[in-house]
């Protein structure tokens, strides 16, 4: 076998729907809490409360499912193993400077 993980290795679908499932659960809860669905008594308002946690929790769900596997499509496979030993962000090779730009213009006088 390869040492090189697979495309499915990297994703862990269970994890990623963990992930989502976690976060809707918890917009869920905050806006159950922050429409007052445990302190209030009256029977519409609580319907009312659930039917916006439910939508808000469902919304969340997808929003983050569909963003991480976008963000994950990023992540090339044979990337993952290398170490980087370098700034993430430098370039590869410096730059070397232009020959006709010196450095900034000299006033004419």
């Amino acid at each position: 076998m390869t040492d090189r993980p697979t495309r499915r290795d990297l994703m862990k679908p269970v994890q990623l729907l963990g992930l989502a499932f976690g976060s809707a659960l918890f917009a869920g809860i905050v806006t159950l809490i922050s429409m007052g669905f445990f302190q209030q008594r009256f029977e519409g308002q609580s319907e009312r409360a659930l039917v916006v946690a439910a939508v808000v929790a469902g919304v969340t769900f997808i929003v983050v499912l569909v963003v991480v596997a976008l963000l994950l499509l990023a992540v090339d496979p044979a990337q993952v193993t290398k170490t980087v030993d370098r700034p993430v962000l430098v370039d590869d090779e410096p730059e070397t400077p232009d020959a006709t730009a010196s450095g900034p213009a000299a006033p004419r006088t």
